[in-house]
């Protein structure tokens, strides 16, 4: 049996690969789960019966407590919205104060959330501190000496139906004819499993994470709406000037501003073929996906 510690659980990705785990503990005794978090009462409430302990990425004597007795660590991390580049970013400075505590506690693997978007940084003059911090981040996990499970996904389902949420409108900004293969977290979560089931001791992986098939931004958010069933949806587009505009003055605006001007231009390709041999095709489509919200 593996044991596997998990930090980010309760985020929008973070509980579908926490949840594949614990489905992977119940089926077959596979993995002993243990969730570290921040709000141990939130995480309870989410995963009831999971083992949660306190621990806060500031804080390293906490991760060292967390991850005493863990084989491996599962890495769910991210970049707030409102967050300013001089701020404290877990995929930073926490990073290097969990990598000190997985070198303590004896952690023989660190898996980590990466994204396939912030390969955009510095095409077409295009440069924003979030994807530097990212870069760096897989720099620091590939330097620290401990085997690592990298994952590079594509644009996700769920972000249609919570970040680009707002109320009974799917929001996006500008058009876009590239096209991302959508993934659904609860596919990705399988493959993270699998992974971590195959990792050999002392091996390296790397996985970019894509859906079953390639589709527009806007195709994709036009086809969830069409399928959903809980109440009626609309795809509502605002130009890209608009958010430009309130840069300045919102770190919010910033960072939508930045993101979408990666995710409308980064030339997505197909990637996936070693990551589907591997850890199995992605399976839901996006209609699945609606119906199932």
């Amino acid at each position: 049996m593996s044991s596997i510690a998990i930090i980010g659980a309760t985020g929008m990705l973070g509980q579908p690969v926490t949840q594949a785990f614990l489905k992977a503990n119940r089926d077959a005794t596979n993995f002993s789960v243990r969730i570290i978090a921040r709000h141990v009462a939130k995480a309870d409430v989410m995963f009831p019966g999971a083992e949660v302990v306190e621990g806060d990425m500031r804080d390293r004597a906490s991760l060292v407590n967390g991850l005493q007795g863990m084989d491996a660590v599962y890495l769910n991390l991210s970049v707030a919205q409102t967050e300013k580049q001089s701020d404290f970013h877990t995929e930073s400075q926490g990073l290097v104060n969990l990598i000190q505590a997985a070198h303590e506690a004896g952690v023989q693997r660190i898996g980590y959330l990466s994204s396939i978007i912030m390969r955009y940084q510095g095409t077409n003059g295009y440069r924003w501190w979030v994807f530097n911090v990212k870069q760096a981040a897989v720099k620091l996990i590939k330097e620290s000496g401990i085997p690592y499970s990298l994952f590079y996904p594509s644009c996700f389902m769920d972000s249609l139906a919570q970040t680009q949420r707002a109320g009974r409108f799917i929001l996006l900004v500008g058009r876009s004819e590239v096209r991302p293969w959508y993934v659904a977290g609860e596919d990705y979560g399988r493959q993270v499993v699998e992974a971590f089931r195959l990792a050999q001791p002392g091996q390296h992986q790397e996985y970019v994470i894509q859906g079953p098939e390639a589709m527009t931004q806007h195709e994709a958010a036009q086809r969830f709406v069409t399928a959903y069933k809980k109440e009626k949806l609309s795809v509502l587009t605002t130009p890209s000037w608009l958010m430009q505009l309130g840069r300045p003055f919102s770190t919010q605006a910033d960072y939508g501003w930045h993101i979408t001007e990666a995710l409308n231009k980064y030339p997505e390709t197909f990637e996936a073929k070693r990551t589907w041999a591997d850890l199995g095709k992605p399976q839901m489509t996006i209609e699945q996906f609606a119906l199932g919200k």
